[in-house]
């Protein structure tokens, strides 16, 4: 059964995601988004060892933690991000645009692409191309364990914004009816800010984007 270590890291409150199956003790960081030490120190007190920092897109505070957590490990973690975002990963993911300083870390050494499988342990999980917050966001659903990792597509009663360069609110709303709206009622979304919420929630109860 996967595991999730939600903490809420950085200037602007983004969600963290340490997961990991616990059978075979390896781990991921989805979204490392600041405050390196903090996400280290869960991961060591259970045992579990990070070999892989997935993004779900390129913006500061979904990895601002990432070059902290790479100074610690040996080897250095794979590091997933879809090659439409690595522009914006260069930019240190607009950061100076807004006075903040990051360390960037590690480069993205895997290009994700729609219907990608990525695993964890025993563990699979699906990436979903969904651009529209940025153009090279995505998603990663669990159908095993009825979790979608949403990023800053789609929130509890919200959405991603699409005002900063590579939005597009178009591509957003067709992405949330046809990526989310699609999964089972039941499944679990874990967004990138805010708190749990679940597809037939958003599809029933979202102003932004309905069914």
């Amino acid at each position: 059964m996967l595991e999730i270590i939600s903490l809420v890291l950085g200037p602007v409150s983004t969600n963290c995601y340490l997961i990991a199956d616990p059978d075979s003790g390896d781990a991921v960081v989805i979204d490392p988004a600041w405050d390196g030490q903090i996400i280290l120190a869960e991961a060591q007190k259970r045992g579990w060892m990070i070999g892989q920092l997935w993004y779900t897109h390129a913006h500061f505070d979904h990895f601002g933690g990432a070059a902290e957590i790479a100074r610690v490990l040996n080897p250095l973690p794979m590091v997933a991000l879809h090659p439409l975002d690595h522009d914006l990963w260069q930019l240190k993911g607009g950061a100076p645009l807004f006075g903040i300083h990051i360390d960037p870390g590690p480069e993205p050494t895997v290009d994700l692409a729609h219907g990608q499988i990525l695993r964890l342990g025993n563990i699979e999980f699906e990436v979903l191309h969904t651009p529209g917050h940025t153009p090279g966001h995505v998603v990663y659903y669990c159908p095993k364990e009825s979790v979608l990792f949403s990023g800053d597509l789609i929130f509890q009663g919200g959405v991603g914004r699409t005002d900063l360069p590579g939005g597009d609110w178009e591509a957003l709303v067709e992405s949330i009816r046809k990526q989310v709206y699609s999964l089972p009622e039941d499944t679990r979304i874990l967004s990138g800010h805010g708190e749990e919420t679940r597809v037939g929630e958003e599809k029933c109860n979202n102003p932004f984007v309905r069914a």
